[in-house]
């Protein structure tokens, strides 16, 4: 359980193993696993298989940036009272910087804004050796809960 402190950017007490319920769809279906919650960033990672990759063997763009939209979607949700406000992807960009045909892939959020309408948020991507495989930024746009 990682308690909300005043190190803690999140809205909430969370427990990274049942955070976060939003995992059921297309993340979920390429393997995606939160791996850890910390008091400023949310860390998953993806296996790079059959699910992941493109026709050349290797992991493909489009999974990449399930796996950081999946992140700095958690993220940006944790940081707000859901019961008011969710937060939904409105902006992805993604550098591919190079390329990975086997192991797991590790997607790491970090927030770079978080105001009242929107969030932003950085996502490196990176392999088993911890290089630097594709880099993100995420924008969350907050919208009210209707009741």
């Amino acid at each position: 359980m990682i308690k909300v402190t005043e190190n803690n950017i999140w809205h909430e007490s969370i427990n990274s193993q049942d955070s976060y319920g939003a995992m059921v769809n297309m993340d979920k279906h390429l393997g995606v696993e939160i791996i850890e919650i910390g008091d400023d960033y949310v860390i998953a990672k993806m296996p790079v298989s059959e699910k992941t990759k493109q026709p050349f063997e290797i992991l493909h763009g489009g999974a990449s940036c399930v796996l950081a939209e999946t992140v700095g979607s958690i993220g940006a949700n944790l940081v707000l009272d859901n019961n008011n406000q969710i937060a939904v992807g409105l902006e992805i960009n993604a550098n591919h910087l190079r390329s990975v045909s086997e192991g797991f892939v590790y997607g790491k959020a970090s927030a770079v804004h978080i105001g009242k309408s929107t969030s932003v948020w950085n996502i490196d991507i990176t392999d088993d050796e911890g290089r630097r495989t594709c880099f993100c930024r995420f924008t969350a746009m907050n919208k009210e809960v209707n009741k």
